[in-house]
């Protein structure tokens, strides 16, 4: 258990020369054996003890790490109480005790009976249970002597725990005291946390360090502390009806909630699916709708394109139609010849006088395969409009004589920079201008869609791009600013 060398000693008086101790390390304190020291005595403190010199239960002196020679120098209280001579043969009688500073550690704990805790949201009174390990160290030599061990020989990690080897019955408080704190204090942190009975082991750490502060408000009055406090396991009480009723609301609680999520989730989903098809049902009509115009537009221009290279009109298209027609019918009617060809001539005769009568009406149409027909104009959108004041594809309105031009190939009443049959380019005339309100392209002294009036010559600015006569501070034909 420990070692302590008492050499050389006189045999009359048995005086130590070296005083140390070499012990194990669950011991907190130990009194060396010998009591009668002479001046020059060796004391030797290893580098985790203490040692402390009494004298008639008052504590003289404390020596730390290091080989201290006893003399009257270094023992100014021994020396003035006791007025010791300076012989060094001549004994003195005092009390060493030996402090061990470190950290012990893995001192078990544990609740001797089970704590009443009411769960908070249920109310249901549980009983729970708690045991585990603990750190000790003396923090405090002095008055752990004074408080704690008084004039017994040791005190050791046992004596902590079980109040056993003979010491004072004070000793055997530490346990009690430790266990009380414990369970007087385990069901308010649980419920001032709000931790969940049925989580508790997730929430060890902040359990193990709310007890440790706890526990250490005693400790430090008797020179201990107690770094670190673990709590290991807390028993919960599987067998108790309440605590079974406990666990089944909570798991039921648990999949309504669990149920909650995923209605939720898929509502959600849903949402946005119906969303998405939503979106993509309008995305296809206006494809669709586009897709229409845009074969239309290509349709006519094709027949027109077509027929103006075969080098037929509109009035010779429909003069052969009718004429087949009538051939048809007649052939199919069951005559003779003669009657044939009399029917075939009183037939062209007809046609001739329906032709004659809707020469008017039809000369419009007529024209289409030349390019935009007499009296139509060209859309924006690209259809070519044979009359009327509005596109028979989008609905947009027709515009004034000044927003529109005619192509060197042909094609008259176009809206637009750029030609719809053979692509080319707009050419600006040189009176025309473009007004603040967005009308481009206006041709005379006043805007036809807001009635602003003309800016002077000394409003307008040539960009370096070739447009002339530009208002404004950007170029309509490159977009480039003004004195750039």
């Amino acid at each position: 258990m420990f070692k302590a060398k008492d050499e050389p000693r006189t045999p009359d008086h048995g005086l130590a020369s070296v005083i140390m101790y070499e012990g194990n390390n669950k011991t907190f304190v130990y009194k060396h054996p010998i009591e009668n020291f002479n001046l020059g005595s060796q004391l030797i403190v290893h580098e985790t003890q203490e040692a402390v010199f009494f004298r008639d239960g008052q504590a003289l002196d404390l020596f730390g790490p290091g080989r201290h020679t006893l003399e009257t120098q270094n023992l100014p209280v021994i020396g003035k109480a006791y007025k010791l001579p300076t012989n060094a043969d001549t004994p003195f009688h005092c009390e060493v005790y030996f402090i061990n500073k470190t950290v012990q550690m893995g001192i078990k704990w544990g609740t001797d009976t089970k704590v009443r805790y009411i769960e908070p949201e249920s109310g249901l009174p549980i009983e729970i249970g708690a045991c585990g390990q603990f750190n000790l160290k003396v923090s405090d030599s002095r008055r752990l002597l004074m408080k704690i061990v008084g004039t017994a020989g040791e005190f050791t990690q046992a004596d902590m725990v079980n109040g056993s080897y003979g010491l004072q019955p004070t000793v055997a408080k530490f346990k009690a005291m430790i266990i009380t704190k414990v369970k007087s204090s385990l069901a308010k942190i649980i419920k001032d946390n709000g931790i969940n009975i049925l989580e508790i082991d997730e929430h060890l750490d902040t359990i193990s360090d709310k007890l440790c502060g706890v526990v250490n408000e005693n400790l430090g009055e008797y020179g201990l502390n107690m770094p670190e406090f673990f709590v290991e396991t807390i028993m919960t009480p599987d067998d108790d009806p309440n605590y079974r009723r406990l666990k089944q609301q909570h798991a039921d609680l648990y999949l309504k909630v669990r149920q909650e999520e995923i209605l939720k989730a898929e509502a959600e989903k849903a949402r946005e699916r119906q969303a998405v098809e939503a979106e993509t049902a309008a995305q296809l009509k206006v494809i669709s709708a586009k897709g229409e115009a845009d074969a239309l537009v290509v349709k006519a221009a094709a027949e027109a394109e077509e027929m103006r290279m075969k080098g037929f009109t509109y009035r010779e298209q429909t003069a052969r139609e009718v004429g087949l027609g009538a051939v048809t019918h007649m052939g199919g009617s069951g005559g003779n010849t003669v009657s044939d060809i009399a029917g075939l001539g009183v037939a062209l005769g007809a046609m001739g006088g329906v032709m004659g009568m809707t020469k008017n009406a039809m000369d419009p149409m007529m024209s289409a395969a030349a390019g935009t027909p007499a009296g139509g104009w060209t859309c924006s959108c690209g259809n070519t409009v044979p009359g009327g004041a509005f596109c028979n594809i989008c609905g947009k309105k027709r515009p004034e004589a000044g927003d529109t031009w005619d192509c060197t190939c042909g094609n008259k009443g176009i809206v637009g920079n750029f030609c719809n049959i053979c692509g080319a380019k707009r050419t600006a005339t040189p009176d025309a201008w473009d007004c603040s309100c967005g009308n481009k392209g206006v041709t005379g002294n006043f805007c036809n869609i807001c009635g602003a009036k003309r800016p002077e010559s000394s409003d307008t600015w040539d960009c370096s791009c070739g447009e002339k006569n530009n208002t404004g501070n950007f170029c309509r034909n490159c977009g480039k600013k003004k004195g750039e």
